[in-house]
Parts: structure tokens; sequence; C-alpha cells
């Protein structure tokens, strides 16, 4: 993993749990496999502990690592780094998505509240006039507040899922939910109520995006969907930029028919003099919904009990299973 990152991931007490439960071979992070003293070790490694900035787990990896039998990833998506061969070779392959979860929906929670209150906009002129709000400032609104809002969730991954029971705790609102692998008892289960997507684009008050990168996902938000959203609709983005036509919302956003809280775009940044960056009606973040400061320690705190149930020879408890690859996030 990239090593400016390890005391965040794997603070001291987390550390010392995972000398406890595994014979550490190297005492600094690898960021290349290639290197002599990586190359050696991998030769005895039966399981990598792998985290951001990890090089490719590829067939050349995995040719020199014979003894490998897991892999236990402290952080998100393994798809960035991890060759699909392990499942061949019969190796496990374990994540620490959930946990990246949490700071992920919470942050989620609140885009929904700040954007349903309208604060981008209402800030923007506070800042510039120098007085209070007014009546006409509300007014001006295509709706403001958070009691009875529809919530429009699209992906039930382990980000909705947590979205979901979020809003549904803390918020007068209902849930609709979109994903294609979701049944109609599984989204009840979750106190939300399964649509397809043009449905729920355009009946919800809000819409946030939590499906995974795919061919198939890339532009699922794109210039049909934004049409069928109702004027004022606010879109929530904490997934991947891809998943929504940028240029295209742009043209809603300009017209002030949308607004927006991105923490993803594509590309990422935007262009320096790009629109969206001077647009009251629009809030951009730089891809920190995800585990930050001291947040990371949960990622390494799963990891390192992954390794511990590895070692009692008890399944993963967070698993990454072949048959689930092709729509990871």
């Amino acid at each position: 993993m990239n090593p400016g990152q390890v005391d965040e991931v794997f603070p001291p007490d987390v550390r010392r749990r995972l000398a406890q439960v595994a014979d550490l071979r190297l005492a600094h992070p690898v960021d290349d496999f290639s290197a002599d003293a990586a190359a050696a070790e991998l030769a005895d490694v039966e399981v990598l502990v792998t985290g951001w900035g990890c090089p490719p787990v590829d067939a050349a990896v995995l040719a020199r690592a014979p003894r490998l039998r897991a892999v236990v990833h402290a952080a998100g998506t393994v798809r960035t780094f991890l060759s699909p061969e392990v499942f061949d070779r019969g190796i496990v392959v374990s994540s620490a998505a959930a946990a990246n979860a949490v700071p992920v929906a919470e942050f989620t929670l609140a885009a929904i509240i700040m954007g349903a209150k309208r604060v981008m906009p209402l800030a923007r002129l506070f800042q510039q006039r120098r007085t209070h709000r007014t009546a006409a400032d509300l007014r001006r609104q295509h709706w403001l507040g958070t009691h009875g809002l529809t919530v429009g969730v699209i992906g039930a991954s382990r980000t909705g899922r947590r979205v979901t029971e979020l809003v549904l705790r803390t918020l007068d609102a209902q849930v609709l939910l979109y994903d294609p692998y979701l049944s109609d008892g599984e989204a009840e289960g979750l106190g939300a109520r399964r649509t397809d997507l043009d449905t729920l684009v355009a009946t919800s008050d809000v819409v946030t995006v939590h499906a995974p990168q795919t061919p198939e996902t890339h532009h699922l938000i794109d210039a049909r969907r934004l049409a069928l959203m109702r004027p004022g609709t606010l879109l929530v983005n904490t997934a991947r930029g891809a998943l929504v036509d940028i240029e295209a919302l742009t043209e809603h956003l300009v017209s002030n028919r949308l607004d927006a809280m991105l923490d993803v775009t594509e590309p990422e940044p935007l262009p320096a003099q790009h629109p969206l960056w001077t647009l009251p009606n629009v809030f951009i973040t730089p891809h920190l919904a995800g585990a930050q400061g001291n947040e990371a320690a949960r990622l390494g705190a799963l990891a390192v009990e992954e390794v511990a149930r590895y070692a009692r020879r008890e399944p993963f408890a967070h698993q990454v299973r072949q048959t689930s690859w092709e729509y990871l996030a």
C-alpha cells in the first residue's frame, strides 16, 4: 500500500493486534513487488494485506507467490489492483468496503440535509450581502426542507443500504430504491420501495447515487433521465463520477433547474474554467466522502479481524466472491 497512509489505516493499537495474529514478514509497506526485498518475501507469503496504492497483483505476482492463500484489502474496491485470476487459484479475498461505507453514508446523509435546506445558494447570498436572509430568498427556492422527502437511492450496495437506513432513521422521509439485482422483498426488508430507475428519478425529491462503476452503469444518469427529474430535484453523487453525464447535468444546473452535491465528477477534478465551480446551486467536494483521517482506522481494524478469522480457520466475514466480480464498485 501507499507508505504514507499506513499510520492512518494501521494506528499503533491496530498494528499491535495484527502482530498478535500474524507473522509480519516485513516491517514496512511494499509499494513495488519487483523490489528485491518484496520479491524474496513473496515466495513464502500466505496472506497479503493490501491498501490504497497497492501495485497490481497480477499473474506475474501470483506466479512468484506459490503459497499465497488470501488477500485482505484494508480499503474498498479490489478491482483496481487485483487480477480475477486469484479466484482460479483458490485464493480467498476480503475487502473493507463495509467499513468504508460508513463515512460515505454519513457524508451522503449530511449532503442530503444540507442540500434540502438549500444551504449552497442561501449561504452564497449571505456571503455576498452580509445581511440576513429574507422571506423572498426562501420563496425563490423550488422547495426547501427535509419534511416528507422522497429520497431515491440508486444501488443497494453497502453504502446504498446504509444510506437507506440512515435516511429512514433520521428523517421524515420515504425511500425509493433501484437495483436490478434486488427483489421487492429485499427492498421491503430495508424499509424501502423498489422501483424502476425512470420512476425513481421522476418522482424523488433527492436522487443519490451508490451504484458500482461498470460498462453498464456508465452515464446511468444521462440526459434523458436528468430531463425526467422535477425542477428542484437534488442530485447527490458520492459513488463514481462516470455514473453521471456531467455535461448533460451542467445544462440543468446552469439553468437552476436542478441542484447538485458532488463528491465525484468526470473528469476529476473538473477543468479549472468549468461553470460548475462557480454556480450557487452546486457544491463540489474533493472526493472525501470515503474514510479520511481518523476514519481510516476502521479499515485497518476490519482487515486485521479478517486476518484473525483466517488464522482461526474461519471464513471471512467480508469475503469478495467471484460471482459478484462484474458488479463490484
